[in-house]
């Protein structure tokens, strides 16, 4: 019976580190069905969901903390059940842009819970440009049958517009 496995690996960005992880969960007969990876300022952060029979999950649980002791990695770890896909009937993406506030995202992400939008994907940085910060995101929106697209993108389009925002919120291609 397979089982799964969450990681993730946080700590100073050096040429090799993935592979070493990689070569881990390998080594351990296990498979990476899906992975993440990020540099936030100096620091790798790298998420992996693992599939493997109950003893190669284990492995990795036993070996994976002296690895990360060994590359100074703060590690994590957590079994989850095999992902199930929601039924879900459309994606949908927002990007927006604009002057850097406190609140933004969180605003945006707010408005979308309110109506039942699963995010499935998210990105956001802050860029410096000569009249000051700039923030830039783009999410990946699920949304079900029996959600109204136009009443949420009317919605987000709207709160946009309060927050001084511009961008795009189209059908995933």
């Amino acid at each position: 019976m397979t089982q799964h496995l969450v990681v993730t690996a946080i700590g100073t960005d050096r040429t090799g580190l993935v592979s070493q992880l990689a070569r881990l969960v390998t080594d351990c007969h296990c498979n990476i069905l899906d992975s993440r990876m990020a540099i936030f300022g100096h620091e790798l952060t790298f998420i992996m969901l693992l599939a493997g029979e109950p003893t190669a999950i284990s492995r990795v649980e036993h070996l994976l903390p002296s690895l990360g002791l060994e590359l100074d990695l703060l590690t994590m770890m957590k079994r989850t059940p095999a992902h199930e896909l929601p039924p879900v009937a459309s994606h949908y993406v927002l990007s927006y842009q604009g002057p850097d506030k406190v609140g933004t995202l969180r605003a945006i992400t707010a408005l979308l819970a309110q109506h039942q939008v699963s995010i499935a994907a998210l990105r956001s940085k802050t860029i410096a440009k000569d009249d000051g910060q700039w923030m830039e995101a783009s999410m990946t929106m699920q949304f079900m049958q029996d959600q109204s697209v136009p009443e949420v993108k009317q919605a987000v389009e709207s709160l946009m517009h309060e927050l001084g925002l511009t961008g795009d919120f189209s059908a995933q291609i």
